[in-house]
């Protein structure tokens, strides 16, 4: 099917289509519209450019038996009206030859306010959205080249216009932009490499100009070089690198495998280590959909049953909802099945994860105090002036789980670890793998800065919206020296 066909088709009429062909006792259709635009570069030069649209549909088929519901889900790209049928038949099929389905509810009936655009045109993202992003980055390519430096890196932008109807009176739609920027600089001889990311919604928000010049301090940080030994170092980690292992958290972070005595959230001897302080500081750790530029889904879309999400709870709302607050566990991540198993609330995850300190309306242990006795979260700047000796960070990598008991992760650094001595960054130190716990480094935070939108290097492929703060961990364990570069 040629791209014009593609787009000459209305998700929405997709949607009814398939609903109106269904003989299942309950029937969920989702269209998901996707148009990506990226640009790719090396050496100090653009290399590639390209915009791809695509549909994906997906039918989720339940058929109700005398032991229990079963489902079935079938997902194809591309497909015209014509094809609609033979998705929908393959669904029911395959609801039939399943069993009951374990995490069988009631699909969800309509509330509230319908989506209006429901039968609006897909957005959708073009080169157009580089059209202030691209000349920047050009005027940086002839900055980095005078100064003997080399750029890589790429920008990608993707609009995914997701329409999802059911044979209950579903009919909802969210439009998701997300963006992000990986920019490597490198020194002529290649000697040495460091990395500066961003997420964005639509670009607008981004200066290549200040991610470069960023780089550029960190290559001349670089030009000392300081080997060192494993151990435990007081240690400062920027956002991304929190980002990281704070996902992680909230991704283990399931109720009903808490429930069950498997994850590092069980209480000894049963049920969840809901309400226990895991942090001395008044940390809030939260997912909100309406959170300005991290915005996403008010409600679940899930083309299948996994882990912590279920196809039954399709077009259930998401609400504001905190992980954690003051430093106690405050929720788990539920369905309506593992909430009703473990008698946990209701609890979906939706597409956002922030981290915030302690409120500055205060003095608090994490923070500094200004002029006018109100207290404020000291940047990164401001904590590596603080900072007697210790290591900073740029960003974490190859993060692989150890012990799901203690969430014990590893992985290693990457692109920089940078000297700080007397308040000042005085080299660059060799990599390490390191060996901690997200669970445990939260009560060990001694001082944490102001929250921003950054981008998880290690997890972007999967999760991109999140917000966090730079925090002082005084031990955080090298486990080991590591060759990488």
């Amino acid at each position: 099917m040629s791209d014009r066909e593609l787009r000459g088709l209305a998700p929405h009429e997709i949607v009814e289509r398939a609903l109106a062909l269904s003989r299942s006792d309950g029937c969920i259709v989702i269209a998901d519209e996707e148009s990506n635009a990226n640009l790719r570069w090396a050496g100090n030069a653009l290399t590639t450019n390209g915009v791809t649209r695509g549909r994906t549909l997906t039918v989720i088929a339940t058929v109700d038996g005398r032991e229990g519901t079963a489902s079935g889900v079938v997902s194809r790209e591309a497909v015209t009206l014509d094809e609609v049928e033979s998705l929908v038949r393959a669904a029911e099929a395959a609801a039939r030859e399943a069993g009951p389905a374990e995490d069988a509810q009631p699909l969800v009936q309509p509330y509230g306010q319908q989506s209006a655009d429901f039968t609006a045109a897909p957005a959708e993202t073009g080169v157009d959205v580089f059209a202030d992003f691209a000349p920047a980055l050009g005027e940086s390519f002839a900055r980095a080249g005078k100064s003997g430096r080399l750029l890589y890196g790429f920008a990608n932008h993707s609009m995914t216009s997701s329409y999802l109807g059911s044979s209950t009176g579903l009919r909802l739609r969210h439009d998701q932009p997300t963006g992000t920027v990986e920019l490597n600089a490198k020194t002529a001889d290649l000697a040495a490499s460091a990395w500066a990311g961003a997420a964005t919604r639509d670009f607008r928000d981004v200066d290549p100009g200040a991610l470069e010049e960023q780089l550029a301090q960190r290559l001349r940080w670089a030009e000392r070089r300081v080997d060192l030994p494993a151990g435990r170092y007081e240690t400062l980690l920027p956002p991304s690198a929190l980002a990281d292992l704070m996902i992680y958290m909230s991704w283990s972070a399931g109720g009903r495998d808490a429930a069950e005595g498997r994850t590092v959230f069980s209480k000894p001897g049963g049920g969840t280590r809901l309400g226990d302080q895991l942090s001395p500081l008044p940390l809030t750790l939260r997912s909100d959909p309406a959170y300005p530029q991290l915005e996403s889904s008010p409600f679940v879309i899930a083309h299948a049953s996994g882990g912590d999400t279920s196809a039954f709870d399709n077009g259930l709302a998401l609400e504001p909802t905190d992980w954690l607050r003051d430093g106690r566990l405050a929720n788990l991540t539920t369905t309506r099945h593992s909430a009703g198993l473990t008698g946990l609330p209701v609890r979906p995850a939706p597409g956002n994860l922030i981290l915030e300190g302690p409120s500055l309306e205060g003095p608090s242990p994490a923070s500094s105090a200004t002029g006018d006795g109100q207290a404020s979260a000291p940047t990164l700047e401001q904590m590596v002036a603080s900072t007697e000796r210790g290591l900073l960070l740029t960003c974490l990598w190859y993060i692989r789980e150890v012990d799901p008991a203690t969430l014990l992760l590893t992985g290693l650094t990457r692109d920089g670890v940078y000297l700080v001595e007397n308040g000042e960054v005085t080299g660059a130190v060799n990599n390490f793998r390191f060996n901690e716990s997200p669970v445990d480094l939260l009560g060990r935070i001694t001082e944490v800065g102001p929250t921003e939108r950054c981008l998880p290097r290690e997890w972007s492929d999967w999760f991109t919206r999140a917000a966090m703060p730079p925090v002082r961990i005084p031990d955080f364990n090298m486990s080991s020296v590591s060759q990488a570069s």
